[in-house]
């Protein structure tokens, strides 16, 4: 059993992957999302559960679901082995283990050296890589685990009842900056976004992206850089520039600092928000917290206005 620690500063544009084998492939995981690695253990099967669920298991007090991912990734059934480990992940507010075949080691990289792949390898829809890491001479696939969880029950996703809740809301012109690389993601929040009233937005793919936007206008006056973002929203795991980085030069900006600025991430954690706190967040929240999101919002709007 092994414990991590988040070893980053902040605002470095650096990540930290943890490699794994999986049929003698190299995949990668963001070890901000790792908690620990366990030896694999004997697991409960339950009924009806998705085919890539293999069960439950309960290390000390604590009721993990267990997420064969061998068979997510290939659909190849296979004997499990004494030796596969479990990597128990937390993220979105949950715990979860994935089994893997074996642990390679930690890796720190620029996340400008992180491409997405090209959307021809997934028949031009996204897949569950969120990106290709080059790490010395090999290339590691850095998966996309809010997906996987995503596509394995649904409702752990961005859900629109919560924008339901809020009642009836005035339509809203405020420009709103919004940088998430996820597609699948990035549609479910201009969705909520919009059915929320916010209907001005500019969506960036990576905090390189957005930082190239922002750059260009903020010489402009304080009435006309409120009309050209008015607030920003921004995930933290993105290739070219993460959004720490991104928040850190938004925030060191004389200009720029001023535009409130959300961190709407499923990494967020004690730990995480001591990181956004020192680059000077305005508020982190986790993903998929929508609801929460469009109230955060209100208030910091209605808090620049005054």
């Amino acid at each position: 059993m092994a414990n991590t620690e988040i070893l980053l500063e902040s605002g470095t544009n650096e990540i930290e992957i943890m490699e794994f084998m999986i049929y003698g492939e190299l995949y990668g995981i963001n070890v901000a999302k790792v908690k620990e690695i366990m030896m694999s253990d004997k697991v409960k099967p339950m009924p009806h559960a998705h085919s890539s669920v293999e069960g439950i298991f309960k290390p000390r007090d604590t009721m993990l679901t267990v997420v064969d991912l061998p068979f997510y990734l290939t659909g190849q059934k296979t004997e499990k082995q004494s030796r596969d480990l479990f990597v128990i992940t937390n993220f979105n507010k949950m715990n979860i283990a994935f089994r893997v075949q074996s642990v390679v080691g930690i890796q720190r990289i620029s996340w400008n050296d992180i491409q997405k792949p090209d959307k021809t390898l997934n028949k031009g829809e996204e897949g569950v890589a969120t990106g290709i890491a080059q790490c010395g001479t090999e290339l590691v696939t850095i998966l996309d685990f809010e997906k996987i969880v995503a596509e394995i029950a649904p409702e752990t996703s961005i859900q629109l009842g919560e924008i339901d809740a809020l009642g009836q809301r005035p339509k809203s012109e405020d420009r709103i900056i919004c940088v998430e690389d996820s597609i699948l993601l990035a549609k479910l929040i201009e969705r909520a976004l919009r059915q929320a009233g916010y209907v001005n937005l500019v969506q960036f793919n990576n905090g390189q992206e957005a930082w190239n936007y922002l750059h260009a206008i903020k010489d402009s006056e304080p009435e006309d850089l409120r009309e050209q973002a008015a607030l920003i929203i921004t995930d933290i795991e993105m290739p070219k520039m993460d959004g720490h980085r991104l928040t850190k030069l938004v925030k060191s900006d004389s200009n720029l600092k001023q535009i409130p600025l959300i961190i709407f991430s499923s990494l967020i954690s004690p730990e995480m928000e001591i990181k956004g706190k020192e680059i000077g967040a305005d508020e982190q929240l986790s993903k998929p917290e929508i609801g929460h999101l469009v109230t955060v919002m209100d208030e910091l709007l209605t808090r620049w206005d005054a």
